[in-house]
C-alpha cells in the first residue's frame, strides 16, 4: 500500500504542525450545555400556535410565488410504499442526533483542529436558529390543511412527536430553520474538509437524503432548509478553517531535518580537526 494511501487514515499530528486535542471532559460539558440550550430555547418558543400557523401559510404562499418545487411531489414518492415512508420516518427520528454526535467524536479523536472548527460552527448555527425560533415561530407543513400534505409520522409511524397541545418535550412550531438539515450539512462539509479520500464527496449524500426526508415527511418547507444552509454558510465564512492535515506534516519534517543538520555540521568540523 502506498504511503499516500496510508496518510488518509492517519490522525493529525499532535505537534506544532497539528492541533492539541481539547480536554474530553470540557468538551462533553460544552456539547451537553449546547444540547440543553437547544432544548430550553425550543421550550421557550412554545405557546405561539396561532402565529406559527399564520407564518406557515405565508411561507407556503411565498414558496409558490418563488416557484419552488411542491413538497407534495417528494411526499408522493414516499407514499408509494408503506415500508418506504416508515423508513423515512425512522431516518428523521433516529439519525439526526446520533450522526452529529458520531461526527464530533470522530473529529475529536482524529482531527482535533477540525473538531474545534466544526463545534463552533454547529454552536453558531444552533444559536442563530434558536433566535429565529423565538422571533418567527413556524408551523411545519404537516399541520397546515392548505398544503394537502400528510403527517406521515402520525399516520404510518414511527413518530417522535405527540399532539402539539400536550407535547412537553419539543417545540413543534420551530420549523425554520431546519436544524436537521443544517447539522447534516455541517457533518458533510466537515468530513469532506477533514478527510482526503477520493470518496469523501459521498458524504454529501447525507444532507441530500436528510433534505428529501424532512420535506417528504412534511416536517419542513424547502425554505427551512435554505435558511439553515445560509446560516451555516455565514458561520463558516466567519470561522477560520483549519489547515489540511497533510499540510501540517510538512513543516514538521522540515523541523526534524533542521534539528539534525547541526549534528552533521559538527561531525564535519570534527573530521577537519
Amino acid at each position: 500500500m502506498s504511503r499516500g494511501t496510508n496518510a488518509r487514515d492517519e490522525p493529525e499530528p499532535s505537534g506544532s504542525g497539528g492541533s492539541a486535542r481539547p480536554p474530553l471532559v470540557r468538551e462533553l460539558l460544552l456539547v451537553a450545555g449546547l444540547f440543553l440550550a437547544y432544548k430550553a430555547g425550543r421550550w421557550l418558543a412554545t405557546g405561539h400556535a396561532a402565529e406559527a400557523r399564520r407564518n406557515g401559510h405565508d411561507v407556503w404562499r411565498l414558496e409558490r410565488a418563488l416557484r419552488l418545487p411542491d413538497e407534495g411531489a417528494v411526499q408522493s414518492l414516499l407514499l408509494h410504499a408503506d415500508g418506504l415512508v416508515q423508513l423515512a420516518n425512522t431516518y428523521y427520528a433516529a439519525v439526526h442526533f446520533p450522526a452529529t454526535a458520531a461526527f464530533l467524536i470522530w473529529l475529536h479523536l482524529r482531527r482535533p483542529a477540525h473538531y474545534t472548527w466544526a463545534r463552533r460552527a454547529l454552536a453558531a448555527v444552533t444559536a442563530a436558529a434558536l433566535v429565529l425560533h423565538l422571533v418567527f415561530p413556524l408551523a411545519p407543513p404537516r399541520m397546515l390543511a392548505a398544503t394537502g400534505l400528510v403527517d406521515t409520522a402520525r399516520v404510518y409511524g414511527p413518530s417522535v412527536y405527540g399532539p402539539p397541545q400536550t407535547d412537553q418535550l419539543s417545540n413543534q412550531f420551530a420549523a425554520m430553520p431546519s436544524l436537521h438539515f443544517g447539522w447534516a450539512l455541517m457533518v458533510a462539509v466537515g468530513l469532506v474538509v477533514a478527510t482526503r479520500s477520493r470518496w469523501r464527496w459521498l458524504w454529501s449524500l447525507h444532507p441530500l437524503l436528510t433534505l428529501l426526508v424532512i420535506v417528504g415527511t412534511a416536517n419542513h418547507f424547502w425554505l427551512d432548509a435554505l435558511v439553515a444552509a445560509a446560516l451555516l454558510g455565514l458561520a463558516l465564512a466567519v470561522l477560520r478553517r483549519p489547515r489540511p492535515a497533510a499540510a501540517g506534516t510538512r513543516p514538521e519534517h522540515g523541523r526534524v531535518r533542521a534539528r539534525h543538520a547541526p549534528a552533521r555540521d559538527e561531525a564535519l568540523v570534527g573530521t577537519v580537526r
